[in-house]
């Protein structure tokens, strides 16, 4: 590598694993065991069995379950008049008039029963026997006294992922599009499903990841807005784009993505390319390129991914540009990232970030929406065995969590549709980049999934950086906050919280879509809208749902009112400023979209 870290990366022996997090309290517990190793590797073979799924904390979740319903009688008398009630509809819809509405319907975001052959008979009976045993188990499911929630909330989930499994959508004698796909193709479609099938299941045999794309590559139709890497490092490579305006604004843009994603999720096709936007918008923008690390980079820790990763960012940004002052936006995990150096630069006295926008990051953690239903000590602690074994979190495992939260559309249908409907997936731009997926460093994922998912650190004022801790408050940059209506990674009503634990002033945007259409919401996206508020230093707080109401949704893509904020903190413009700057140790050290993002 060209260029070197600021500081080596940590040098923990790859023998030194992960952290012990036994009862640490006592010293003698604290101890390695002598044969700890032996379990060690039995538990990351069972998690390898289990896709990262610990059985002993859904086994719990039942176990709480079950011994809260059998002390509530009163519970179960309501549960079996509930059943009896829905027997009773099912049993009036048999011979109601067929154009009437059904006692049971579809959730919003349910699209398994769009098809009309659901309305008739025998589909109509079986479609509402599903729907009514889906309400039954959300009633069985509610809080009960005295059981955990976040028991209920595993409990609830299990129990719907066992029904969607049987649901009739999903067999080709009991899904009437199946059955007229089928006749309609003479077969064919059915013929289709089954080569798609087998195609997949000799994929999965033989570890084998899918073709590469040939009407979306990688520097070619996606992320292909120009530039140069101009320093890499053991973590990332850092893209400048080259300017597309006579002038731009003084202030650069340095952008910090996730590393749980490539960051061309950022730069997909130019016309909905969010870097290619700004940079059309005349300023000079810099993105970070993680790595997809390997077992080589077991022990990077967290702290690394600050100093080695952002701060190395701002200081090449500083020096390229010769501008102090810098525009610093992160997305997801690099949102939080940021969150943590923006304030320890706070602390430290460093005032170089002109403006912080953070899009889908929390920096409160009591809220982290439907991951949380994958994460207790149980759970940590056999993912901790896994990656101490591998070196990393493979992508396949993390993938995994996210399709089990939306399985109805990324699992079930999907299958119906390429196995029963013969019909083939239409690639895009955004279902290419989420396929290439990248891994998690043992280190610093066990210490993120700890320090901030259990332990919520840094919104609690204990997350400490040097020895000294750091909180948020003491950042007094302008931020600049985006959150997504239907975000299940990173809910919105959780990165709003982001107001509760900063004084600076303070816009959020809530923007229409998920974690990713949300904020790839380019202008002239059809039905985009979005809502923007403004807190001004020293007013009063005001909770998300008051919030919600008072602010009316306006149509169109959220970007403008971005540019157009970034614009008011930036100084006048400027002559683009050089390409990298090889005299400073900052060479071009070839074209974007550079090397890290080809590692698969």
């Amino acid at each position: 590598m060209t260029s070197q870290p600021r500081k080596p990366l940590s040098a923990t022996p790859p023998s030194a694993g992960l952290p012990d997090h036994r009862n640490v309290e006592d010293p003698d517990d604290s101890q390695a065991h002598p044969h700890d190793g032996l379990d060690r590797a039995l538990r990351a073979t069972l998690a390898r069995m289990t896709g990262g799924v610990s059985p002993q904390a859904a086994a719990g979740a039942w176990l709480d379950w079950a011994m809260h319903m059998a002390r509530a009688p009163g519970r179960q008398l309501e549960l079996a008049q509930h059943a009896i009630e829905s027997v009773g509809k099912l049993a009036a819809d048999m011979t109601a008039d067929p154009e009437s509405d059904p006692p049971f319907k579809p959730g919003p975001n349910d699209h398994r029963f769009l098809h009309p052959g659901w309305s008739r008979p025998p589909f109509r009976a079986m479609q509402q026997s599903f729907l009514a045993s889906h309400d039954w188990w959300n009633h069985a499911t509610d809080d009960i006294p005295g059981m955990r929630r976040q028991d209920a909330n595993r409990v609830h989930f299990m129990a719907q992922q066992a029904l969607d499994t049987l649901s009739p959508s999903n067999g080709p004698l009991t899904n009437p599009e199946v059955i007229e796909s089928a006749l309609k193709s003479n077969g064919h479609s059915l013929l289709a499903g089954t080569v798609h099938a087998a195609e997949d299941l000799l994929r999965n045999l033989r570890h084998e990841e899918a073709a590469p794309s040939s009407k979306f590559r990688v520097g070619h139709e996606l992320a292909a807005t120009k530039g140069e890497v101009v320093y890499r490092n053991a973590l990332f490579e850092l893209i400048q784009y080259a300017p597309q305006t006579e002038t731009v604004r003084a202030e650069p843009v340095l952008i910090v993505p996730a590393w749980i994603m490539k960051y061309y999720i950022l730069d997909l096709r130019p016309e909905n390319s969010l870097i290619n936007y700004l940079v059309g918008q005349g300023f000079t923008v810099f993105c970070m390129s993680w790595i997809n690390p390997g077992p080589e980079l077991r022990d990077v820790s967290l702290d690394d991914y600050r100093t080695d990763g952002v701060m190395a960012a701002i200081e090449a940004v500083s020096t390229i540009t010769g501008n102090e002052k810098i525009h610093a936006c992160g997305y997801c995990l690099g949102g939080t990232i940021l969150s943590i150096a923006a304030a320890t630069m706070a602390r430290d006295g460093d005032d170089r970030l002109a403006s912080i926008t953070l899009l889908a990051a929390q920096t409160d953690f009591s809220q982290p929406g439907e991951l949380m239903l994958f994460l207790d000590e149980s759970q940590v602690s056999l993912l901790e065995d896994l990656m101490c074994d591998q070196g990393y979190l493979d992508s396949d495992q993390m993938v995994g969590a996210f399709k089990a939260i939306r399985s109805e559309d990324l699992v079930w249908q999907r299958a119906v549709r390429r196995y029963l409907l013969g019909i083939e997936e239409n690639e895009t731009d955004m279902g290419v980049w989420n396929a290439d997926a990248t891994r998690m460093p043992a280190r610093m994922h066990s210490e993120y999934l700890r320090g901030l998912f259990m332990e919520n650190r840094l919104a609690a004022g204990r997350f400490a950086v040097d020895g000294r801790v750091i909180v948020l408050r003491d950042i007094s940059a302008p931020l600049f906050v985006v959150g997504t209506e239907t975000d299940h990674i990173a809910p919105w009503r959780s990165v709003y919280k982001t107001k509760l634990f900063t004084i600076s002033d303070f816009r959020f945007l809530l923007t229409s879509s998920g974690h990713n259409g949300g904020i790839v919401s380019e202008p002239g996206h059809p039905r985009r809208h979005y809502r923007i508020g403004h807190r001004k230093p020293g007013a009063l707080y005001m909770d998300p749902d008051t919030w919600l109401a008072s602010h009316a949704p306006q149509e169109g893509s959220w970007w403008p009112e971005w540019t157009k904020w970034l614009s008011v903190h930036s100084g006048d413009p400027i002559d683009p400023p050089p390409m990298g700057a090889p005299d400073a140790g900052y060479p071009s050290l070839g074209k974007a979209p550079g090397s890290y993002v080809m590692i698969r």
